[in-house]
């Protein structure tokens, strides 16, 4: 029986699929199999490659062309192996996908900084606060180890205006106790802001500026968390600020990725129950095309 159009493009990408899920699953194995890598135990690389793929099929560039359909299979496969390396997963927002030109990049959201600072140290917990006009805030710096640490922060119910913010501040706690702070004034976070695409002028900026900016100045500290971790070299370089994914976080789902997740299609299983998907096997119906491509880089 002769294949549509539709069907011989179905059977198309469900080969890329697989062709690039094999080659980062293989590219993971050897970096575990050298030590260099050591995933979380309840991480499944399968399962976060399969929802990033879905992903995928629902992302347009903003020329609104099909991602997959413009970005070349070796960057596809490199930002899904940039995933997969920091343990991040698509479905709980801990990472999205951009294209510019013919390359894919991923992308980590601020959850996603939060989840890896949290598992390449012994970070416990981060609190964010904002400082507003008349607020008592007074940080003190330690002269023998250089490190900042809260001193007082007295604020009043009737001084919270998210047209007088003055500035933001995170804590870290670790597992021994010890901390870690991070202040950023409101004239900071802006100038963040103006890198992402929308330039801080996004409705979730405009009508929620005090959570983006607790965003902002956690997204920051997570990147400092990071970058002081042994294990930064398996991370993508950091080439922006610290605090440009989570500035453009809302313009990226907004204007540069159109995600539509078909919500309405059968989900059968909760996250916890979908098994493991074994990308080894491919088969194919007749006419297709089943020899494995490979992948420079991979």
């Amino acid at each position: 029986m002769t294949k549509t159009i539709s069907e011989k493009k179905e059977v198309a990408v469900t080969l890329d699929e697989r062709n690039i899920a094999d080659a980062v699953m293989n590219r993971i194995a050897k970096f575990e199999q050298t030590g260099a890598l050591n995933l979380p135990k309840d991480y499944s690389v399968g399962n976060a490659l399969k929802f990033a793929w879905l992903m995928l099929t629902e992302t347009v560039d903003k020329e609104k062309r099909p991602v997959l359909s413009v970005a070349s299979k070796e960057s596809v496969a490199n930002a899904l192996l940039q995933m997969c390396i920091q343990g991040l997963n698509p479905m709980k927002k801990q990472c999205y996908f951009i294209a510019y030109g013919n390359k894919l990049e991923m992308q980590r959201s601020y959850q996603g900084s939060v989840a890896v600072a949290k598992r390449y140290s012994t970070l416990v917990e981060i609190n964010a606060n904002i400082i507003y006009n008349d607020d008592d805030f007074v940080y003190g710096i330690d002269n023998a180890t250089g490190r900042m640490h809260i001193v007082k922060h007295e604020q009043q119910i009737e001084h919270i205006d998210i047209n007088k913010i003055k500035g933001a501040y995170a804590v870290a706690i670790f597992a021994d106790g010890t901390s870690k702070i991070e202040t950023m004034t409101i004239l900071q976070i802006k100038k963040a802001w103006a890198q992402g695409k929308g330039g801080g002028n996004t409705m979730a900026h405009q009508n929620f500026t005090d959570e983006m900016a607790k965003k902002t100045v956690i997204n920051r500290l997570c990147k400092s968390i990071i970058n002081s971790s042994d294990d930064t070299a398996l991370f993508d370089d950091e080439k922006e600020t610290p605090t440009v994914y989570d500035a453009a976080e809302e313009e990226i789902i907004e204007k540069e990725n159109k995600i539509e997740m078909r919500l309405q299609q059968p989900a059968a299983k909760p996250v916890d129950e979908v098994q493991e998907v074994d990308y080894t096997e491919v088969s194919a119906g007749a006419g297709a095309e089943t020899k494995q491509q490979s992948i420079p880089g991979f």
